[in-house]
């Protein structure tokens, strides 16, 4: 099996692009105001994403990004979150994976960090 492009990460609300492979929303929660079909989801893989509690914890202060790129990083070792990134590691294995997030500052989600895990 040979390995994909890197995994992309892009804002859910972004127009799908007929590159983007396959397109994975890893939010745990669904974004507001946009429906399933505007979407273009193949996949929601909400186990994958941070625990409440984390993402409550991290509340998207740039400050806590290495802490929180931290404990995530531990979540993932969770059992439903290790079954969850493993079939991500099996889908960016495959294929182009685009991660999809609802959060504006795409360097500092979740989907950074787990793009930089499948590089």
């Amino acid at each position: 099996m040979t390995r994909s492009a890197r995994p992309r990460v892009k804002r859910v609300y972004a127009d799908p692009a007929p590159d983007d492979g396959l397109r994975v929303l890893v939010d745990r929660v669904w974004p507001r105001g946009l429906s399933k079909e505007r979407a273009h989801l193949d996949e929601w893989l909400k186990a994958v994403a941070p625990s409440t509690q984390l993402r409550t914890w991290y509340a998207h202060d740039p400050e806590r990004f290495e802490e929180f790129a931290r404990r995530y990083r531990a979540e993932l070792d969770s059992p439903e979150q290790a079954d969850a990134f493993a079939h991500l590691t099996t889908l960016a294995r495959t294929s182009t994976v685009t991660l999809l997030t609802a959060t504006k500052d795409l360097e500092l989600s979740q989907a950074a960090v787990l793009a930089s895990l499948l590089r």
